[in-house]
């Protein structure tokens, strides 16, 4: 391959599942911290981010007001893990959060605090789709959509909102 040709990042499929928390910027401070601080146990207690932390598939990323969960395990772990977060959020009401699910493109670079993170159009993508939730909303872009699609077990929990 000629040094014109070889790649600047080295590119992976990461499975990303982007979160925020509605309403966020009109919370007290106080608020705003107790609220992150239960989405992040309740994140962190998910079977998903526990099986792919202990394979070692999985970067947590902090986004202010949310998340960002790259899995490189499966691109059903996002999915999954939304679920979970879902019906573990019915026991916080005052939790409201949305959600967005892609997989795609990203690779891994250091942070300004040296540590691990990712960028790259599957992160991009997942926080795209999410933007257009809404509190409750767990979104998929058509890509995982239709991977899913192929399996009996996702189709009843697949709806077409449409572009």
């Amino acid at each position: 391959m000629s040094a014109d040709l070889q790649p600047d990042v080295q590119l992976e499929i990461g499975h990303v599942l982007f979160m925020d928390v509605v309403g966020y910027s009109k919370l007290l401070v106080n608020e705003q911290r107790e609220l992150l601080q239960q989405l992040s146990q309740i994140v962190r207690n998910t079977e998903q981010v526990r099986i792919a932390e202990a394979a070692d598939k999985l970067i947590r990323i902090p986004a202010g007001d949310g998340m960002a969960l790259v899995f490189f395990n499966s691109p059903e772990a996002p999915v999954r893990c939304a679920m979970e977060i879902s019906e573990k959020l019915k026991e916080h009401p005052q939790l409201q959060l949305r959600m967005g699910i892609h997989s795609g493109p990203v690779n891994r670079v250091r942070d300004v605090n040296d540590q691990t993170n990712v960028a790259g159009a599957g992160v991009n993508t997942a926080q795209r789709v999410m933007d257009c939730g809404d509190a409750g909303h767990i979104l998929l872009s058509r890509h995982i959509a239709e991977d899913l699609g192929h399996y009996r077990q996702w189709r009843p929990h697949l709806h077409d909102l449409g572009e």
